[in-house]
């Protein structure tokens, strides 16, 4: 009986409880459901306000569209994938019919195997994407993607060379297409499934993108690190990609045979005996001694220094009973791509390959292999980057003398530079010279012509291979810029002048050479004192 009373005595409280705890979960739900009223999410109009109807359409109006672009980005990803599934088939069929496995994979196992001859096809459009078997028509000089050279111990690259800016554009296709690419997969990654319907979900474009990070370990692939805006000023959003590399592919295996490939050397050439004669030393002992298989064209301007320069061609051939030369006479004002382009022309025999080449140039006859393999009618072009001499005398300035010249020509950051803004010195077939149309010949003087022939080739289909060679050097002279040169050849002729003379240290040594003297007769006093 007293139990029973109590229960009765007990109900109400436990009902006012009941309630109480139902007001809370009330409060609770109303304070989480409210939209805020930060930029974060836009705040409902007032049930009773004038503008409620308005200000709902406005809401739903922008979910909408926020929806809608986002199914067009994920119907645009679709036609891509399905596109892009289209042609990874096709080239799988053209593979197959065409090439064997090269990393002996049967393509036609099982799924695991079908799994790996898709990965294999795709490595395969790879190389057909790159510049392998046929040359990409680019529309400047510098967007052409030069190739490294290397020994079994040493590697010659620009890494240090002189045309690169502390800012800039991305001139090279390749580069332009890989970080517009990178970009938008982070976005559309970003734009994916978030998860809350009924969140707000913001629509990620290259707009949102802050900056990003990138770099390449060339056995392993590219690391990407992309940031975007948040959705506050101090919210970001960041993603991390991977570019992984395949596994190195033949692509082809060939016998070459350059013992019957003849190089016609041509060299323009006003004045300048003395350089002539030091040229054909070289000459001589690299061309027909060691190598055997060249012919020398010697296009001469004017009558000057005619006799003596031709006197040295004919007692150097005839004391090494060469007789693989042709002297040209042309009386009017030196233009180097004239007498190139009357030196190719000229040539009656069958195809030949052409080497340009300039008086102050040293090359072995280890280049010349290199011209030889690097050239092919109809196919490819050689435009190697020389390695450059300083000014002796400042070089070797503290040395009690000057080293011969073979001891000079070593390939180091004070001997010299590798003269990757020229492009005079090229090999290439005499009838791809011809079909390309030659030099500009309203171009005088110095400078101009190897950057215009140069170009023909870039927007032509032939392959350009541009490499730094160890067997080609520029043999320092003293420069002379003429007042009759144009502006823009005489700013050329300048800089070409100003990069000549030494490494930044050796210049920095001349121009505080009093702070130095200085110096050091302070340390002698002092010395003698103590």
């Amino acid at each position: 009986m007293m139990l029973r009373r109590g229960f009765i005595l007990f109900l109400p409280r436990l009902a006012g409880l009941l309630v109480v705890a139902c007001c809370s979960v009330s409060i609770v739900y109303m304070l989480a459901c409210t939209p805020k009223g930060d930029n974060q999410q836009l705040a409902l109009p007032r049930a009773h306000s004038p503008t409620a109807k308005e200000g709902y359409e406005a809401i739903l109006q922008e979910r909408e569209e926020q929806h809608r672009n986002y199914i067009i980005s994920l119907k645009k990803q679709i036609a891509q994938l399905k596109a892009e599934l289209q042609g990874r088939s096709k080239q799988l069929k053209n593979v197959q019919g065409q090439h064997s496995d090269p990393l002996d994979v049967r393509l036609d196992h099982g799924n695991a195997e079908k799994s790996q001859a898709n990965l294999l096809a795709f490595l395969r459009s790879q190389i057909d994407k790159a510049e392998v078997h046929s040359g990409i028509k680019l529309s400047t000089e510098y967007a052409a993607v030069p190739f490294e050279s290397f020994t079994l111990q040493k590697v010659y690259q620009l890494e240090t060379g002189l045309t690169r800016h502390p800012e800039e554009k991305p001139v090279r296709k390749d580069k332009r297409d890989e970080l517009a690419e990178v970009i938008e997969l982070a976005a559309g990654s970003l734009n994916g499934p978030a998860g809350d319907d009924n969140a707000k979900h913001h629509l990620y474009t290259a707009s949102d993108f802050v900056e990003g990070i990138y770099r390449t370990e060339k056995d392993k692939g590219t690391l990407y690190e992309l940031t975007f805006k948040g959705d506050t000023k101090h919210q970001f959003k960041k993603v991390v990609l991977f570019r992984p590399f395949g596994p190195v592919m033949k692509v082809k295996n060939e016998n070459v045979n350059i013992a019957d490939t003849l190089i016609n050397v041509i060299v323009p050439l006003a004045k300048r005996a003395s350089k002539f004669r030091q040229f054909m030393h070289n000459f001589r002992e690299m061309g027909m001694q060691q190598d055997g298989r060249i012919h020398l064209t010697v296009v001469y301007f004017g009558k000057e220094q005619m006799n003596e320069v031709k006197s040295i061609l004919e007692n150097t051939s005839k004391s090494a009973n060469f007789k693989n030369f042709t002297f040209i006479q042309l009386n009017e004002e030196f233009s180097r791509g004239k007498g190139l382009d009357v030196g190719a022309r000229f040539w009656k025999g069958n195809n030949v390959v052409l080497f340009f080449c300039d008086v102050d140039i040293y090359f072995t006859a280890q280049f010349l292999n290199s011209c030889r393999l690097n050239t092919q009618p109809g196919k490819k072009v050689f435009y190697p980057v020389l390695f450059s001499q300083y000014n002796p005398s400042i070089i070797y300035g503290h040395h009690d003398s000057i080293p011969s010249l073979e001891q000079q020509l070593v390939i180091k950051k004070e001997t010299g530079f590798w003269r990757d803004f020229g492009f005079g010195m090229t090999c290439q077939y005499r009838s791809d010279f011809i079909n390309i149309g030659g030099f500009d010949l309203d171009i005088k003087g110095w400078g101009g012509e190897d950057v215009h022939l140069y170009r023909k080739y870039l927007h032509s289909n032939l392959i350009v291979i541009r490499t730094p060679v160890r067997g080609l050097f520029h043999l320092w002279h003293e420069k002379q810029c003429l007042d009759e040169l144009t502006p823009e050849q005489y700013k050329m002729c300048m800089q070409s002048k100003a990069m000549n003379e030494a490494s930044h240290g050796q210049l920095g040594m001349l121009v505080f050479k009093q702070e130095i003297e200085t110096h050091l007769q302070r340390q002698k006093l002092s010395s003698k004192k103590t």
